[in-house]
């Protein structure tokens, strides 16, 4: 099978790897569509890394023997290879797993982890079925798109009347607008790049701040009456005050990176 392999600064290449066969829960997956996301660093950077991509959706293509899904199934893969035994697996944060597997050892694959392929090895538990309708790019954000700031909408526990500010409209803080805007929040959007603050109100923000503009915390202030946000999750990766300083005392605020994925 063909995978990406990272070949220098700004270089990579297809490279040829062992066909995968299914081994007890590890099912083979034809790979349909892969995001982008911390791997654009390494591309960046020139790290030598092969088997690259921790996201994917795609189709069951073998099994090896009765699991949680089948042959044909249209699956989104989930990062890692967690144990599933631990405590942390077993109530569901199997992203904090301690105790992750080697691919090689449980199957003897060198390849097979990466979703930068043709192919993935995923054991059946982190395979989740796909609605029907639902598209493989769509499905393809269940994870780094969507699944921090879902689980950040959880803890916070976000609803239809909440304000929410969002700090930073890259992918994620995008999937954050997605996620506020699903559970019928009010979203108030932090940004300076132009093209991403229009596309957060495309995705139903109610309106976007430029954090350079003078007086933009005064702004946001009177956008809600002088009360303050009621929650707030930061997406921005650099140091911003909006999301401190303009919650209420008793709101509640988190980061993508502090919050569980979707599981």
């Amino acid at each position: 099978m063909k995978a990406v392999r990272i070949s220098g600064e700004r270089q990579a290449e297809l490279i040829d790897l062992p066909d995968l066969e299914a081994k007890g829960e590890y099912m083979v997956v034809k790979i349909h569509a892969t995001p982008m996301c911390t791997e654009y660093k390494a591309y960046r950077a020139g790290h030598l890394w092969q088997g690259i991509g921790h996201e994917a959706a795609g189709e069951v293509v073998e099994v090896a023997q009765p699991g949680k899904v089948k042959v044909g199934d249209r699956v989104a893969v989930m990062p890692q290879l967690p144990c599933g035994r631990c405590a942390l697996c077993l109530k569901g944060e199997y992203i904090h797993c301690q105790y992750l597997e080697n691919l090689t050892e449980a199957t003897g694959y060198e390849g097979g982890n990466g979703t930068y392929a043709q192919y993935v090895l995923k054991q059946d538990w982190l395979l989740l079925p796909l609605p029907d309708g639902m598209s493989y790019e769509h499905a393809g954000m269940a994870c780094c798109g969507l699944g921090p700031t879902f689980g950040a909408m959880q803890l916070m526990q976000v609803d239809a009347f909440d304000t929410v500010l969002v700090t930073g409209l890259g992918p994620v803080g995008l999937g954050a607008v997605v996620n506020a805007v699903y559970r019928a929040a009010r979203v108030i959007g932090v940004e300076g790049q132009p093209f991403r603050a229009n596309l957060a109100q495309e995705l139903g923000a109610e309106t976007v701040i430029d954090p350079a503009e003078e007086g933009a915390l005064e702004q946001l202030m009177e956008l809600t009456d002088g009360l303050g946000i009621d929650k707030a999750i930061d997406c921005c990766g650099a140091p911003r005050r909006s999301a401190c300083v303009l919650t209420r005392r008793d709101a509640r605020g988190t980061s993508p990176s502090s919050a569980k994925q979707a599981s």
